[in-house]
Order: structure tokens, then sequence, then C-alpha cells
């Protein structure tokens, strides 16, 4: 069994090499399996009839938030779902036991834009209502996801995407990506129903890609044709796709039921 100082020496080995410039993520990955071994054996996931120390608290806290932190830099989006569950309890239940965290509202406005992100827009006003009014509209972390929320409420993808280059913390850029994912997935499937062909110069500002090259990879993951040629991109509409109106049985059918209707009347 760990003793209270061996873990609090593996914590600062985590917390040196996941702040190095070059740090070594699988390094971090291990020392973090390690610490949660040990705050398990100290029962910080489900606490139990004792006390709970300040120490053990503020370690627990600590570790799992550069744990989230690591999450996102590894891309593991589950991985990050647990740390922000299991800090919930500190943030809210041992709130007066503990100092106040700068890494909380980061953490918290990375979360509410991982549920936008992942389009869970209930849950994004659920998790809203736990944080304090005056955060919404004065800590920075907070006002980025509700500004993004409100943009995609109007429709302004041109302000999601252009906030990219404004993100309050270099972790919010990974889901502000995976949305802006979900918005080209959603004007390409219009696209494919309102035009039968495009320049890839008119694609590529559509669906807010930087290059021709992006563009064209992008067609071919949705099978749609490039002709290099007239540098236009081809939907590839099928037959199936169109819908014949049969136009005489229509009218016929109609006419049915207008006479019966003036029968019945």
């Amino acid at each position: 069994m760990f003793e209270m100082h061996t873990a609090f020496a593996v914590y600062e080995q985590l917390k040196k090499e996941f702040s190095s410039p070059k740090a070594d993520l699988q390094k971090c990955g291990q020392y973090l399996a390690n610490l949660k071994i040990y705050l398990t054996e100290l029962s910080f996931l489900l606490p139990g009839d004792r006390a709970p120390d300040a120490q053990e608290l503020l370690l627990a806290r600590e570790v799992l938030e550069i744990g989230a932190q690591w999450s996102i830099r590894v891309g593991d989006i589950p991985s990050f779902e647990r740390y922000i569950s299991q800090l919930k309890t500190y943030y809210h239940d041992y709130s007066s036991n503990l100092p106040a965290s700068a890494r909380m509202y980061p953490l918290l406005g990375l979360n509410l834009l991982r549920l936008l992100a992942q389009n869970r827009i209930s849950e994004f006003h659920t998790e809203l209502e736990l944080i304090e009014t005056d955060q919404m509209g004065e800590n920075v972390y907070i006002r980025h996801p509700i500004q993004i929320e409100q943009c995609l409420m109007e429709g302004s993808y041109n302000k999601v995407w252009h906030s990219r280059a404004n993100v309050p913390a270099e972790e919010y850029a990974f889901f502000i990506d995976i949305l802006m994912g979900t918005i080209r997935d959603e004007i390409a499937s219009c696209s494919e129903k309102a035009y039968d062909s495009l320049p890839i110069a008119d694609a590529a500002t559509l669906l807010y890609f930087k290059s021709g090259d992006e563009v064209t990879a992008f067609a071919s993951e949705r099978g749609w044709k490039v002709n290099p040629q007239d540098k236009k991109i081809y939907f590839g509409v099928t037959d199936a796709d169109h819908l014949d109106i049969p136009a005489d049985k229509v009218i016929s059918q109609t006419l049915e039921y207008a006479r019966e209707l003036e029968r019945i009347v």
C-alpha cells in the first residue's frame, strides 16, 4: 500500500512531466493509473464514514484535474467525462473543505463545450444551472461555451468557426474542431440536396476549409466526385434520390376525393 508521502512524490512527478513543453503523455498516464490506485484505497470515489482529510482531498482533486486535462490531450472523451464526474464531488460537496481551484472554471467550461460538441443540449443547460449566475457573464471560461451555444441556436456557424482563434485555453480547440466537424456534415448534407455541383473554392468557403486539398479529402470520404479539369465537385445524385410524382394519378385521386366530399355534404 502506498504511503501518503509516496503518493505526493508520484504526484510531483506527474505534475512536473505534464507541465513540461514536451510532456510524455504515456508516462503521465502511468502516473495517473498509480495515483488512482492509491486514491481508491483512500476511498476518494466513495467516501466512507470517517471525516475527510484536507490533504487527501486536495491531492485527489489535483490528480483528477490533471487527469481531465490529460484526457483531452490524448483525445479520450469518455475518460474526460469520468474525470469531470468525479471532480463534481470536490467542486460542490467538499468546496468548504478546500481552497478554490484555479482549474475549476476552465474544466467546467470545457465540459460545457463537450456537451455542445456531442449535441447534448438539455444536459448543457442542466450543467449550466449548477454554475453561479455571476460567472456566466464575467468568467471567460464559462462565457465562451454560452456564446457558442447562442451562435448554434442562431445558425451563425461562421462565428463558431472564428471562435477557434479566440479560445480561452488550448484544450477548448479540441471540442471546437469536433463541433465544426458536426457542422460540416450538416452543411454537406444540405449541399447534396441543394446543388448538383459546386466549384471547389466555393465548397471550401461553404465548409470552412482552408485549402482545396482539405475539400478533396472530405469529398472522397462522402463519395463525391472531384473533376480536376473544371475544378468542381459533383455530388453524384442518383436516380434513387429523385422522387417521381405520378401527376395524372394524383390529380385523378384528388378529383375523386372532391366528388366524395360533395356527396357527403
